[in-house]
């Protein structure tokens, strides 16, 4: 959810740069604050709607709201979101910030160089952390439509000792594909959106030194955040492969493949949409927290 050329402006003439580590704990910081405010809900809402394509909006939210009141909607934040936004917000914008970096040296505009930064960085947090932490903050909420009444950390248990740990990281590719083209879009998109509104506020000439007033960049960071989700159906295919409910005729060992014609099945191309609007949500307040406030926050460290 963030870059490394990100907190300068769209055409600024790049500097050699030392790695930063502090990228490590900012990342860490601004994604730690961005699941324990706004993220958690909209993450549990989404992933409702999801696994339980025939409920409503309304539905979803009296389900989760009668599983918990309103902590409900922090369902599985402690901790297997902590732990995933901690490591995932480091991974990522260490990664995503050394690749754009680089990529802009090279000659790419910000535009591509985003692009290849949130691709590196987004399949990075997926191989290394996101895989489990998703697989049980799925197992949170959809364990609720199983008989048995089991904890998440029995139900972890039980699936590592059957099938190791491929078990517990069950749909991590569909995870690195979300997650790869999630913040290719996020960068890219954002990226584009901040050349353009200079362009449109100084004209074609304008050069990187104009800036961008802070209700630029969250216009930008809006506009990349909501565009980022068109890959919603691999969100949906990542949930069906991460749930535990037992349905008859479900195929055991869900591939992306089986989950697409799973869910193709029994909910139509509509299904592959449920939980379009909180994710729409989610993806503005993700990329509001990790673009627009690691620019500054980047800056004010001066990790550039």
């Amino acid at each position: 959810m963030v870059a490394a050329v990100a907190f300068a402006e769209p055409n600024a003439p790049l500097k050699k740069k030392p790695i930063s580590y502090t990228n490590l704990l900012l990342g860490a910081s601004l994604n730690m604050f961005e699941v324990s405010t706004l993220g958690q809900p909209f993450e549990v809402i989404k992933t409702q709607l999801a696994a339980n394509r025939g409920q409503s909006m309304a539905q979803a939210l009296r389900a989760i709201y009668q599983r918990g009141g309103v902590l409900g909607f922090y369902q599985g934040l402690i901790p297997w979101a902590w732990i995933e936004a901690s490591t995932k917000g480091a991974v990522l914008l260490f990664t995503a910030s050394e690749t754009e970096y680089r990529a802009r040296v090279a000659g790419a505009s910000p535009f591509l160089a985003g692009i290849a930064g949130g691709m590196v960085g987004g399949l990075a947090q997926a191989y290394t952390t996101m895989g489990f932490c998703t697989f049980m903050k799925t197992v949170e909420v959809t364990r609720h439509k199983s008989a048995t009444k089991e904890s998440t950390f029995k139900i972890a248990a039980d699936i590592f000792k059957k099938e190791g740990i491929a078990g517990i990281n069950k749909g991590v590719n569909a995870v690195a594909l979300r997650q790869c083209t999630n913040w290719a879009s996020r960068f890219g998109l954002t990226r584009f959106a901040q050349d353009a509104i200079v362009k449109a506020r100084y004209g074609e000439s304008a050069n990187a030194q104009q800036k961008l007033s802070t209700a630029d960049r969250i216009m930008a960071s809006v506009i990349g955040g909501s565009l980022s989700c068109w890959n919603q159906p691999i969100e949906v295919i990542r949930v069906e492969m991460q749930s535990q409910v037992k349905t008859p005729g479900r195929p055991e060992n869900m591939t992306i493949a089986k989950a697409a014609k799973w869910i193709h099945q029994n909910s139509g191309m509509a299904g592959f949409y449920r939980g379009a609007v909180p994710r729409v949500c989610l993806g503005v307040w993700q990329t509001l927290c990790m673009v627009t406030l690691g620019d500054y926050a980047r800056a004010y460290f001066n990790t550039n």
